[in-house]
């Protein structure tokens, strides 16, 4: 009986909310006025928010109650791309491109078309690459400050594909993840799909909270520790140096290996050490060149300890045998020439342009960003919710990502990632505006 009566609350709360009745935002009783309205006992009233949480429905806030989800908003853990309405401005995802890069695609072919042997890209590569290509990775990742061997090295079909392999060939299911409160959504979804233990660590200042990390090792066996060191995604941060020998440390004292992205850290320059550089033994090196040079390239590596290295070839063989040769050589073309080179200073120029413009613009708000990244965070007044300003913001034509997507724990922050690398500096200040006045008008 308990349980139909449950059931009925459940269902007569959805409907309610599917139908219109119950708007976006609209604030439900609190659990003990559902208890009194229903005559039901506490945990009944606690598993009927929860039901409806779990269902997407409903959003509970620590110390602010229970509230209505704007069902017009796309759910789901960051990685789905949903079609763009014409006309719409994507500030959801970053996928920068510069003038000219059309031209220096066609130039690339043309020398692939009139090199030698063309028969070697009809024929599979090795997993991981070539010999050659590989060498050429590794000098490439000398910009970084990492220094291996090609052998040490692995071509992907992306950074994405590069965590994936990492995943697959060295963590099983329900071994333990530390990772940020604030992370990569594309992390997120792969380590569900793991069925991985993600254990969520604080931050401060952006930065991860090795006090806590120590703290977790102690109650827990941590398997791997995923991480964002340099220009992290969402909030731009560069961890110290002082606190990447620490985690260096701890991973050697607790026996963890540590999996460092650097899909972004081209962006900062001076660029600081890698993890990588102070635990070669047990880090994998993950980036690629869908930020710095095109996102269609789908082009990524990893550096990995020696004894490692075999674990990853199997995880790429079962996953997608080798990455295509036209794109690899592509690719070491264009890092043999310089201009990749080229190419990733240029973008640190434009990013720095388009943080510029992003603060002029968002004058008064709170932002957290690097001075050359190609996102920001905005943190949302108290009295502000992130999915009002977001379906605010698609109704006149601006696409934004919430904090929902990047956050690891049930406690999810009022903010807005705005990615700002993906369109013109003109519709940029335009879409920018619109941020600023959706925020002067849900204020």
């Amino acid at each position: 009986m308990a349980q139909a009566r449950y059931k009925t609350i459940v269902d007569g709360i959805a409907v309610r909310i599917r139908q219109g009745d119950l708007r976006p935002g609209f604030q439900l009783p609190t659990i003990r006025n559902l208890m009194k309205v229903h005559d039901i006992a506490l945990a009944t009233a606690s598993r009927v928010y929860a039901e409806l949480e779990a269902i997407g429905l409903v959003v509970g806030e620590a110390g602010r109650g229970t509230f209505v989800r704007d069902m017009s908003l796309p759910r789901g853990l960051g990685l789905e791309q949903h079609p763009i309405r014409f006309g719409a401005v994507d500030l959801s995802f970053n996928y920068p491109s510069l003038p000219g890069q059309a031209e220096m695609l066609r130039d690339g072919l043309r020398t692939i078309a009139s090199s030698g042997d063309l028969d070697a890209l009809l024929h599979s590569a090795p997993q991981g690459g070539r010999p050659h290509e590989r060498q050429t990775i590794a000098r490439h990742l000398r910009n970084r400050g990492i220094r291996v061997g090609g052998e040490q090295v692995l071509i992907v079909n992306g950074a994405q594909q590069g965590l994936a392999v990492t995943v697959m060939g060295l963590l099983k299911p329900g071994d333990i993840l530390a990772i940020d409160a604030l992370t990569y959504p594309g992390m997120k979804a792969l380590a569900h799909a793991c069925h991985l233990d993600l254990e969520p660590l604080p931050q401060r200042s952006g930065s991860l909270d090795l006090d806590a990390l120590a703290a977790l090792c102690k109650r827990r066996p941590v398997r791997a520790i995923y991480t964002m060191p340099t220009m992290h995604n969402p909030l731009g941060s560069v961890m110290t140096e002082y606190d990447r020998i620490r985690l260096a440390k701890l991973a050697d004292l607790y026996d963890f290996l540590i999996i460092e992205d650097g899909a972004y850290a081209f962006l900062a320059e001076p660029a600081p050490k890698p993890v990588f550089i102070h635990a070669p033994h047990r880090t994998i090196y993950v980036s690629g060149l869908s930020k710095s040079v095109a996102s269609g390239l789908r082009l990524g590596f990893v550096a990995a300890p020696l004894d490692i290295v075999p674990a990853l070839e199997r995880a790429i063989r079962i996953s997608t045998w080798n990455t295509p040769s036209l794109t690899v050589t592509l690719a070491c073309h264009w890092i043999e020439s310089g201009a990749v080179d080229l190419l990733e200073d240029q973008k640190r120029h434009d990013a720095r342009h388009r943080q510029r413009l992003a603060r002029r613009i968002l004058q008064g708000c709170t932002i957290l960003a690097h001075p050359s990244s190609y996102y920001l965070w905005l943190e949302l007044p108290a009295e502000m919710r992130a999915d009002q300003v977001a379906a605010s913001l698609e109704r006149e034509g601006v696409l934004v990502a919430t904090a929902e997507s990047f956050a690891a724990t049930s406690n999810v922050p009022h903010a807005l990632r705005l990615a700002i690398g993906s369109i013109s500096c003109e519709a940029l200040g335009a879409a920018l505006q619109k941020v600023h006045h959706a925020m002067d008008v849900q204020t």
